[in-house]
């Protein structure tokens, strides 16, 4: 059962580190979870504040990963139509173009398009210039890209300990 179990570990800190890039996947909660299903093998023998961090962490990533982009488009000057812009670009990016078109990358297409169109949208009814509206735009592209580069420095610290526990407790 051990080997079962540290088989799916693998799998879902795999499985996490494609989340990170696609958007369908929650990349740092499955690296956890890879690695929690692992604790309660004889592979592993984590710590308990080294779970509740790795736990925490993957958590905050994730949430962040939803906040970034939006705060992105405040910090290039967008306003609040585009904040707003970028929030329901970004709702639209992951549920609708997924849903439209089932295959292929556009979910991750989405993901990046929606909170940009949504702040450069929200900044031209607010009246903005299209070199404003393209820069508040440009900010929620950026926090896209700065959630993406959190949410996968952290599954490789997670993938990073695992292995070295793995690797550890097996030879």
């Amino acid at each position: 059962m051990d080997w079962l179990i540290l088989f799916l570990g693998i799998v879902l800190i795999v499985l996490g580190l494609v989340g990170c890039i696609v958007p369908v996947l929650p990349g740092p909660p499955l690296s956890f979870i890879g690695m929690l299903m692992v604790h309660f093998t004889r592979f592993a023998d984590f710590t308990n504040n080294m779970l509740i961090t790795m736990g925490f962490l993957a958590l905050v990533v994730q949430i962040l990963d939803y906040i970034v982009p939006v705060w992105g488009t405040k910090k290039f000057g967008g306003s609040k139509y585009g904040t707003w812009g970028s929030i329901i670009g970004l709702i639209a990016g992951i549920f609708v173009l997924p849903s439209i078109v089932v295959i292929g990358p556009f979910g991750i297409i989405g993901i990046i398009a929606g909170p940009f169109f949504g702040a450069l949208i929200g900044e031209i009814i607010a009246g903005q210039t299209s070199e404003k509206a393209f820069k508040a735009a440009f900010g929620s592209f950026i926090g896209f890209l700065t959630g993406t580069l959190m949410k996968l420095a952290t599954s490789i610290i997670i993938t990073f300990i695992f292995a070295k526990e793995i690797i550890s407790n097996i030879f």
